[in-house]
């Protein structure tokens, strides 16, 4: 299988769409600040993108002027959840509805998740970091450089730890790899040392981070990735 191919069926009545080769991004990179850090956040379903970003959301949304953008294919679930949580204020949050496969709206027509990015730039003013959290998809989902600026892709040691080795796109190019749920793995039987090995032979010298939300409910390791790159750019107007 070609390794920019799916391993999930489309609906009969999905919004057609292409499957770029790997690192093709047909849309302009973002200019450079001052304006808010974009960051995706992609992975497969259930691998704790949603439980991330209230993470994250708790530990930055004091210090920095934040905003969310969640993705669904037919529901608002990731937004209500997050404002039932309360981890920001609710104006700080939309939801896409994709209606489509999720790497659709954050790839190739990325036109519904840039309009509530700008929505939410004119509505609340200057930002300083908005995340684009991407619906659940596989390993090959990347973000368009288009739309963000890093991508952050999650991956939990449910599935087994030959997942980093699977590679794929999102594992491979991702700027930071979350392997998620560490303290799940003596139950599955997954072997972190080698999910590590795997991962470091799959993306060479870019960052991993082990992380269980259970134990570290700030998400410390990714919540410092994030400030560093915030803290390297020209500040947004105060």
């Amino acid at each position: 299988m070609h390794p920019d191919q799916h391993t999930h069926a489309h609906e009969a009545d999905e919004v057609p769409h292409t499957h770029p080769e790997p690192g093709v991004d047909p849309h302009l990179p973002l200019p450079d600040a001052p304006r808010a850090l974009r960051i995706g956040i992609g992975g497969p379903v259930g691998s704790g993108k949603t439980a991330l970003v209230a993470a994250l959301c708790r530990a930055l949304g004091d210090e920095l002027r934040l905003a969310v953008v969640t993705n669904d294919i037919y529901t608002t679930e990731d937004a209500d959840f997050l404002k039932r949580n309360g981890v920001l204020p609710v104006e700080r949050i939309r939801a896409v509805e994709t209606g489509c496969c999720p790497h659709t709206a954050i790839r190739d027509d990325i036109s519904a998740n840039l309009d509530a990015v700008e929505d939410l730039e004119d509505a609340l003013g200057p930002l300083d970091l908005v995340l684009v959290e991407s619906g659940g998809d596989n390993l090959t989902a990347t973000f368009s450089k288009g739309l963000i600026d890093q991508q952050i892709f999650v991956v939990d040691v449910a599935g087994g730890d030959k997942v980093p080795r699977k590679g794929g796109p999102g594992v491979t190019t991702a700027d930071l790899l979350v392997i998620n749920k560490t303290d799940l793995a003596p139950l599955v039987s997954a072997d972190l040392s080698v999910m590590d090995r795997d991962a470091k032979a799959r993306r060479g010298e870019l960052p991993t981070v082990f992380l269980s939300l259970v134990e570290d409910r700030a998400a410390t390791p990714v919540a410092d990735w994030i400030r560093s790159l915030v803290a390297a750019r020209v500040p947004a107007a105060r």
